[in-house]
């Protein structure tokens, strides 16, 4: 069985960060590993509090997943502050860890900031540049880009500006638009538009999560990257068509390529 490594925070909720994705990795086929990078009070209404682990615990949980059971993809979520970004930059390096996919956590679903202003430098020169993929929302992309983003043109324009700076593939998510969950990835060569329907279900918390396990998931069975990504999309399409409703606050949907081109 491959293996997974998820460098997350804990969602006590189960929805979110590495109980998301753990359950993600399971239902993928493969054995999931975690690396807690902080505890959370949290459930799908918001974040109500934070206990991050020092650089030094974590480093300790990376030296013994990668010399013990080495991961074939590592997968990286919340991580809150520049030390523990710094940290596991250098252990990634240190392993030479391979298919890393980087969730830009920022802010929560719930709207909750989660990156302190202090780390955004580190995760821009540390962490990206590790990335075999970035999976940023579109505030997220925003960000990275240095600009804003106000239908498709502008996502390809922020994926670019994003692959170029960073060196990594771009899957800039559409769910934050209005009219359509249109997914974009931009690996340097080509962009590649996955198309689906909006999905009409509240129950979004932890769906970022889901996605870049699923797809850290399928890299690691062998996948290249379109497909991984294809795949772990058609998964969280599943998932939200299904309509769990499980606070008080279908199968898999059919999706299409459309191919942009170099540029």
């Amino acid at each position: 069985m491959k293996t997974v490594l998820t460098i997350a925070g804990s969602d006590c909720s189960g929805g979110a960060g590495i109980q998301a994705d753990l359950k993600t990795m399971l239902a993928n086929g493969v054995y999931g590993m975690s690396a807690v990078t902080a505890l959370t009070a949290q459930n799908t209404t918001g974040v109500y509090g934070i206990m991050e682990v020092s650089p030094e615990f974590l480093a300790s949980q990376l030296d013994c997943v990668f010399q013990d059971i080495r991961p074939d993809a590592v997968k990286t979520g919340m991580v809150g502050s520049s030390g523990l970004i710094r940290m596991i930059g250098q252990k990634l390096r240190e392993y030479e860890a391979e298919n890393v996919v980087v969730d830009p956590v920022m802010v929560s679903t719930s709207g909750s900031r989660l990156l302190q202003e202090e780390a955004m430098e580190a995760l821009k020169t540390v962490l990206l540049p590790l990335a075999a993929v970035i999976t940023p929302n579109i505030p997220e992309a925003e960000v990275l880009a240095s600009m804003k983003i106000a239908d498709g043109r502008d996502m390809e324009r922020a994926a670019a500006r994003i692959h170029h700076a960073f060196g990594c593939a771009v899957l800039c998510k559409g769910g934050h638009r209005i009219h359509d969950a249109d997914d974009l990835l931009c690996d340097g060569r080509e962009m590649v538009w996955l198309r689906g329907r909006r999905i009409d279900n509240p129950n979004t918390h932890g769906t970022g999560c889901t996605l870049s396990s699923a797809i850290a998931s399928n890299l690691a069975k062998g996948m290249e990257l379109k497909q991984a990504v294809f795949h772990a999309k058609n998964y969280i399409s599943g998932a939200l068509a299904a309509g769990l409703n499980l606070g008080r606050g279908a199968g898999p949907m059919d999706h299409g390529f459309a191919v942009k081109g170099e540029y």
